[in-house]
């Protein structure tokens, strides 16, 4: 889908299509089915740090530095800086398989995968100043209240505000955020701004049931300047609506629902996670109250087992059908219709709701033990309820969204996150 910068055959010697910052010219890309074997290889370190990761709220050092290690920071970051410029499916398949061992972990690495996929639609300039000299940065993004603290100067604005909910603060290096308004001389309405980690401040703010080595925490800016080239317009990203002259690299994506397949794969993994643990225990498990030897031999365990399969089946198909039409609009250079930017939000939320519905099946099987602190179920519960109910997912927003797009309206009268 992506394709390298190619070289002048020019007789002056050609510009390297890497920063001038960098020594040496990036690594080649890594084939998808690599880096995703590679997201298998981590799952046992993970899941042994899980528990550390949710008692800790943040990732663990190790964790994080096997993440970025193994390359998997940089699926969505452009080749010509050191990425591996990936589809969005193969960012899907590698949160999914992360998540099987902490879905903190797999939100985190979403997060910021789609963090640098927004840094990637900026120009050459503001890329090299996030990449330039780091291929496996990292940056932090959230679509919340646009801060209206916002002061245009010459060269860009200087900015006062604050941005919650900013999951993997922790780990940025950068931060991608909502402004108000823009330069004085420039495009109006809500600007996105990428700022660097360290001139800002962060509250701590995340303390949840679930999802908490996430580090969702709350960023901070007072009067930070950010200088024009790294603003540009929200909505032309928002909607995928960029142009050659929008955006420098040939990367882009023309439909949002890349934001939610950032955060889809971690509930996918975790359902899965526990349907593997009650499938391993329910043939030494007593089956309480019964003559049945097990669990296993069991015709409700049996039944339930079966149903809390295709619910995950089931949302992962929808998943992965929603990561593909991403990929197939991007590779096309076409913006998806409203209504297909719709079904993308509706397909998103039945993704989060059947993985949610699968885990609770799964621990009602199990039975109440299976919320002892020492149990990963009830981890894992609480990371699924918490990671499901995300505003993206909730409210009965996004069936309205679907409906009114299905009956011929525009749904972004009910919503821009459409």
């Amino acid at each position: 889908m992506l394709t390298t910068d190619t070289l002048s055959s020019a007789a002056t010697p050609p510009t390297p299509p890497w920063s001038a910052k960098q020594s040496a010219p990036p690594a080649a890309p890594l084939p998808e089915g690599e880096l995703l074997a590679r997201a298998e290889a981590l799952v046992p370190t993970l899941w042994e740090d899980a528990d550390e990761t949710d008692r800790g709220r943040r990732l663990t050092d190790r964790g994080i530095d096997a993440i970025t290690g193994q390359g998997l920071m940089r699926l969505l970051t452009p080749p010509r800086l050191g990425g591996h410029g990936t589809g969005v499916r193969t960012l899907l398949d590698v949160a999914t398989a992360l998540g099987r061992g902490c879905p903190s972990a797999a939100w985190v690495t979403g997060v910021l995968n789609v963090g640098n996929f927004v840094a990637s639609l900026f120009s050459e300039a503001a890329q090299d100043d996030v990449w330039g000299d780091d291929p496996d940065a990292r940056t932090a993004q959230v679509l919340g209240m646009p801060a209206k603290g916002v002061e245009p100067c010459a060269d860009g604005v200087v900015v006062t505000g604050q941005w919650a909910y900013m999951s993997g603060s922790l780990h940025a290096g950068w931060v991608g955020v909502l402004l108000a308004r823009g330069p004085e001389d420039g495009a109006p309405g809500v600007h996105f701004a990428l700022l660097p980690r360290q001139e800002l401040g962060l509250e701590d703010t995340w303390h949840f049931a679930g999802m908490r080595g996430t580090g969702s925490n709350t960023v901070t800016a007072d009067r930070v300047f950010v200088p024009r080239h790294r603003l540009r317009p929200y909505l032309p990203v928002l909607n995928g609506e960029l142009t050659p002259e929008d955006a420098a690299t040939p990367y882009r994506n023309s439909l949002t629902g890349i934001f939610s397949l950032g955060l889809l794969g971690s509930l996918i993994g975790a359902a899965d996670a526990a349907l593997e643990y009650v499938r391993g225990k329910v043939p030494t498990r007593p089956a309480a109250g019964s003559t049945y030897p097990n669990q296993a031999e069991s015709p409700t365990t049996r039944l339930h087992l079966a149903e809390a399969a295709i619910k995950i089946d089931s949302a992962r198909m929808h998943a992965q059908r929603l990561a593909d039409t991403v990929d197939a609009y991007a590779s096309e250079g076409r913006t998806a219709d409203t209504l297909i930017r719709a079904r993308a939000r509706m397909e998103s939320t039945h993704v989060a709701e059947l993985c949610r519905e699968a885990v609770d099946l799964l621990l009602t099987t199990y039975g109440s033990s299976a919320f002892h602190e020492a149990n990963p179920l009830q981890r894992i519960w609480r990371d699924v309820h918490v990671g499901s109910r995300h505003a993206g997912f909730g409210l009965g927003i996004p069936q309205q969204v679907y409906g009114h797009a299905l009956v011929g309206k525009d749904p972004r009268e009910i919503s821009l996150l459409v």
